[in-house]
């Protein structure tokens, strides 16, 4: 699985995923992501760029 990489255009900020081509697979609104991470606890701890597919520990 490829890391996420943040965009940052003018209007939001979001993490993507690319698929084997270069095209986006996934995406997601940075905000909604972070304000998600708050609200639970980490079982697992993710490597850095992998932050959707776990949680990391504080």
């Amino acid at each position: 699985m490829t890391k996420r990489e943040l965009i940052d255009t003018e209007n939001d900020k979001r993490y993507v995923r690319r698929d084997e081509d270069g095209k986006f697979k996934k995406t997601v609104d940075v905000g909604r992501s972070l304000s998600a991470d708050k609200r639970h606890d980490a079982k697992n701890d993710a490597k850095p760029g992998q932050g959707d597919k776990g949680d990391h520990k504080r």
